[in-house]
């Protein structure tokens, strides 16, 4: 008979990619996904993973036993479901992604609200951008994920995946203290040409939505410096090398020498609580869904330090 945790690993890295982002998905070392999907090979006596550069791919048979894997994994959850809903209390694993920000200025509250309340519900999170987890959650790698999008560019949503509103994120526009917008209480859209950006990386929501809003507003975005993290993008700010749209939450006190200002109309984040239908109802994704709109109010009023 095969074994499920063999068959788990071989999904996540079916899902991840790599052995090494299945092993940070799943809690495990790499060594030890390599030695569970080793295992699968010898009880199938099939090659499940070859090599392809310096990378790793699933073999034609690999494919097809992790998209067994999936069904089975469906299955067995809907099963949890049914014994947790019956016990109507939040036991077990319940795995998290969440994006940089919300993991840094929502999810610590959250987590230890979780953890004080419900003793047997065993969390674990992972940061992930939300164009990565929304699929994550779609395909049963991850239970929840906390997501967001932007007033002009809203997040799709895969059949099967449900979703809760967290809560409302506002941006402000960060300058130098010596720059000429830095005495001003709000500047518009289309003052904002010529204007040396610092922005994450294509792909990316916020870049995204950077672009699309300065394009719809006359305006061809000059980016400059590109950071995954918001406290670098800050940092950058601070330095004099140009100016940058960041959201609140997570950011915590500005450094001496940036200067926050109001972009007219205020630009928003809307975030998400996603998670599949069928695991709707458990104990554990309600709780958790409850425990981040009821922490929303307080992460959000500190969120600018």
């Amino acid at each position: 008979m095969l074994d499920l945790q063999r068959l788990r690993a071989l999904h996540a890295v079916s899902v991840h990619g790599t052995v090494a982002a299945a092993a940070a998905a799943l809690g495990y070392t790499p060594s030890a996904v390599s030695q569970q999907i080793a295992k699968l090979e010898r009880e199938t006596r099939t090659v499940l993973l070859e090599r392809q550069g310096r990378g790793i791919r699933l073999t034609e048979q690999a494919e097809q036993l992790a998209a067994a894997a999936q069904e089975l994994m469906a299955v067995v959850e809907r099963a949890e479901t049914e014994l947790e809903e019956r016990r109507g209390l939040p036991v077990g694993r319940l795995t998290i992604a969440a994006f940089a920000s919300a993991a840094r200025g929502l999810l610590p509250g959250v987590l230890a609200d979780l953890a004080k309340r419900h003793p047997a519900l065993d969390t674990r999170m992972s940061e992930i951008d939300p164009h990565l987890s929304v699929d994550l959650v779609a395909k049963g790698a991850v239970d929840v994920a906390i997501v967001h999008d932007w007033d002009i560019a809203p997040l799709p949503t895969p059949p099967g995946v449900e979703q809760a509103v967290i809560g409302d994120d506002l941006c402000d526009l960060l300058v130098p203290a010596d720059h000429p917008f830095a005495a001003r209480r709000s500047v518009r859209r289309t003052d904002l040409k010529n204007e040396r950006w610092i922005c994450q990386p294509p792909g990316r929501v916020c870049h995204d939505w950077l672009i699309r809003t300065l394009r719809d507003a006359g305006c061809e975005p000059d980016i400059v410096h590109q950071a995954d993290e918001n406290p670098t993008l800050v940092a950058l700010v601070a330095a004099g090398l140009g100016v940058g749209l960041v959201p609140r939450l997570g950011r915590g006190p500005l450094p001496d020498g940036v200067v926050e200002v109001s972009l007219d109309p205020m630009p928003l984040r809307r975030l998400y609580a996603l998670w599949r239908t069928g695991a709707s109802r458990r104990p554990a994704i309600a709780e958790t869904v409850r425990a981040l709109q009821d922490h929303w109010p307080r992460a959000s009023a500190h969120a600018g330090g």
